[in-house]
């Protein structure tokens, strides 16, 4: 217990110490506030023009939401079916992960192409920037379910759809939330550079807005509210793994105590 409580503390001190590094490094002149604000002059920037990051943040939020819905819910759900089926497994994985290793910000200009620089194309981009890791890692962690839960399954008549509900996509949590974990950061990012390429609204609009001005104070503002965005879901992703954990703990609990109560019950020989 002492050393997760130093541990905790060890984190507290290193961010203390960064935020006080970087209130005085700006003001004692080591590094120049053209490149690096004061920490306190990037809040008040950010707190004078409240209402415009506030309307920035509400779209952002907006894309990423709707990005996150296609491209994790879709993840999953496909990652689950192609890992569950031996043939398109081997037909489409091999392609996915060919896709995956290609820098996908390329085929932005073409989204805009076809969807304008409205919120449709951001969507499209990130949804599918997004959607290839989460429907490999869910795939992967097919794979690595007890082939005897699936037969069980199948032998009680249950259809595709049931499976993945109540056997493929439970057995899989762990693996799925660390896929949703990198497919909603990259989400994220993929929101914000496509806002930052072509755009005329949201956090990343923002912070190419006032790049082009040297504004470093507002930047950093932008740049703080796209952290907290990342901070907030992957303490969303954190509570949904403990909340797992402890859902998987007393599954297994009850089965153990089932086969304990089933062997009780049995005459002795």
């Amino acid at each position: 217990m002492s050393a997760r409580i130093s541990a905790t503390t060890l984190r507290y001190l290193i961010v203390i110490g960064l935020i006080a590094l970087w209130e005085l490094l700006p003001r004692t002149g080591l590094i120049p506030e053209l490149f690096l604000p004061s920490l306190s002059s990037t809040l008040v920037a950010g707190w004078t023009d409240a209402a415009e990051y506030g309307h920035a943040l509400a779209v952002t939020l907006y894309e990423v939401v709707v990005s996150m819905a296609f491209a994790c819910g879709g993840g999953i759900l496909l990652g689950a079916i192609v890992g569950s089926l031996p043939r398109p497994r081997v037909l489409i994985m091999p392609m996915v992960s060919s896709l995956y290793a290609v820098p996908l910000v390329i085929l932005y200009p073409v989204f805009t192409v076809w969807l304008g620089i409205g919120s449709e194309s951001k969507i499209a981009f990130a949804s599918i920037y997004g959607f290839l890791p989460t429907m490999l890692a869910t795939a992967a962690g097919i794979q690595t379910i007890d082939p005897q839960l699936l037969l069980a399954a199948r032998s009680m008549g249950a259809t595709l759809s049931q499976r993945l509900v109540h056997v493929i996509i439970p057995a899989a949590i762990p693996t799925v939330l660390s896929g949703l974990r990198v497919g909603g950061a990259l989400v994220i990012v993929g929101v914000v550079v496509s806002e930052m390429l072509i755009s005329s609204a949201g956090i990343g609009y923002l912070i190419s807005r006032y790049r082009t001005i040297l504004d470093s104070p507002h930047v950093f503002a932008g740049v703080l509210l796209v952290l907290f965005l990342a901070i907030a879901f992957n303490a969303a992703i954190r509570w949904i793994e403990r909340k797992a954990a402890i859902w998987q703990t007393g599954t297994r609990a009850g089965q153990a105590n089932d086969e304990i109560a089933s062997s009780a019950m049995q005459p002795a020989t």
